[in-house]
């Protein structure tokens, strides 16, 4: 896997970025987010980025001309993505659905495909090249009257290209955001219009209650118990970070660790192991509490009224918490049982108590002190980006968790390790004197 370091010098020469507005006439209107997009937590823009190689196929067809036409077209269908936040009162947001189009630019880069090695996990090498960012302010990026998409297509001297790209995540979660680039990718390959017709919700869709009846403790938005968190102070020069591989082997280690008739998943059964080592690698008090905040998606599930197409947020986060001694002390059974209930609490009714939450608190940020932050994103078709050149070499988060939130938060996904095996990849990242014990521990649980 290649790193920034381990890369050859090279140089990306970026066109001046211009707006894209949507191919044809879209509705004039104003459309209110739900209580869950607008909350202070989905204030960003989440980065991704596709590396493809040279398609002899596609010879002389240009992609930043080929995903820059598409991507017009798909915002006719999609045209709330083409308009601007509004914050109302109470902090409310509204896309001012005005036609004023997506960012884009177009990059050449001295690299190739094969430069990168075989990039599996987050973050992407030198990714700030290959991301078109907007100004900040204060060292925050605002979202208010942005563009809510931006992209950028570098062209490779090998005849590939990178793909990258931001999406405001109050428009839409990762499953969300991957609905709308695969239909950029279907009208690139020919298609007159998307497979999937998108599809907003009803208004009211996950809109805090009348009055407001929060109805779980939402540990997430409060602070837990005990005293700092290392983790929040560490500069990220003392930081270590390395890339953790689930396979077959380590997957059934664990499962020999799990009670004999408790049904664990996969991403179970990891989160659950890396809790444990994180937190024993970290050394908290046994009295300090200690907490695995996850995100639950809420699509499928028959008692959450979904319609098909639709793509903005559809997840909350749910917490499992616990004291560090009670976490270390017992055995991995203890955390599976945590994390399976916390999973299992996402329902309607944890939705619209989320909503409810939102407004009588001023749609607060979600806590990070002795957290640790997941998001499993092996099932949100990051790979099956295909603008006609094939499937990615890499899709997937440009950044894995910089700044504040440098070792607090994380993404699960899916990779293939030397012996073509697949697994769960997960890119850690601790303070240097922690890794090694962390390794120990995560030994520990998996060894067959």
């Amino acid at each position: 896997m290649a790193s920034s370091s381990s890369l050859p010098a090279f140089t990306v020469r970026r066109g001046e970025p211009v707006l894209v507005a949507p191919a044809a006439p879209t509705p004039r209107e104003v459309k209110a987010l739900s209580d869950l997009d607008d909350a202070e937590g989905m204030r960003f823009y989440s980065s991704g980025i596709h590396l493809y190689r040279n398609n002899p196929a596609m010879a002389g067809k240009d992609p930043a001309k080929v995903i820059r036409e598409a991507l017009a077209r798909a915002l006719v269908p999609y045209y709330p993505i083409a308009g601007r936040l509004r914050e109302e009162e109470g902090k409310k947001l509204v896309v001012d659905c005005n036609a004023h189009g997506v960012m884009f630019a177009e990059a050449d880069a001295d690299l190739t495909a094969d430069d990168f090695g075989d990039v599996q996990s987050p973050p992407f090498p030198c990714f700030e090249q290959f991301i078109l960012e907007s100004t900040t302010i204060a060292g925050v990026e605002p979202v208010i009257d942005r563009p809510l998409f931006y992209a950028q297509v570098t062209r490779l001297k090998c005849g590939g290209f990178i793909f990258g790209q931001r999406f405001c995540h109050c428009i839409g979660d990762a499953l969300g955001h991957m609905q709308f680039e695969k239909a950029v990718c279907e009208i690139a390959c020919g298609a007159d219009a998307p497979s999937l017709a998108p599809s907003w919700g009803r208004p009211d869709m996950f809109m805090a209650r009348q009055p407001p009846r929060p109805s779980f403790p939402h540990l997430e938005y409060r602070e837990p118990a005990g005293g700092a968190d290392r983790m929040l102070s560490t500069p990220a020069s003392d930081m270590a970070r390395v890339p953790f591989f689930f396979g077959p082997r380590e997957i059934a280690g664990l499962r020999q660790r799990a009670p004999p008739d408790m049904r664990c998943s996969r991403f179970e059964l990891v989160a659950a192991c890396i809790w444990r080592s994180r937190t024993a690698a970290l050394g908290y008090a046994p009295d300090e509490e200690v907490r695995l905040s996850f995100i639950v998606n809420a699509r499928g599930r028959p008692e959450i009224p979904l319609p098909k197409g639709y793509y903005r947020n559809a997840m909350a986060y749910s917490v499992a918490a616990t004291t560090a001694g009670e976490l270390c002390g017992g055995d991995l059974g203890y955390a599976l049982e945590l994390v399976k209930k916390a999973k299992s609490a996402v329902t309607y009714e944890y939705l619209q108590s989320v909503a409810d939450l939102m407004v009588l608190t001023g749609r607060p940020l979600f806590a990070l002190s002795r957290t640790y932050i997941i998001s499993d994103i092996s099932h949100a078709g990051f790979k099956e980006i295909d603008f006609g050149w094939g499937q990615a070499v890499y899709g997937g988060p440009a950044k894995g968790g910089e700044g504040p939130l440098l070792g607090v938060t994380n993404y699960f996904s899916r990779a293939k390790n030397s012996k073509g095996e697949e697994g769960t990849v997960v890119p850690i990242c601790l303070p240097k004197d922690a890794m090694d014990k962390f390794q120990l521990e995560v030994q520990g649980l998996t060894v067959v």
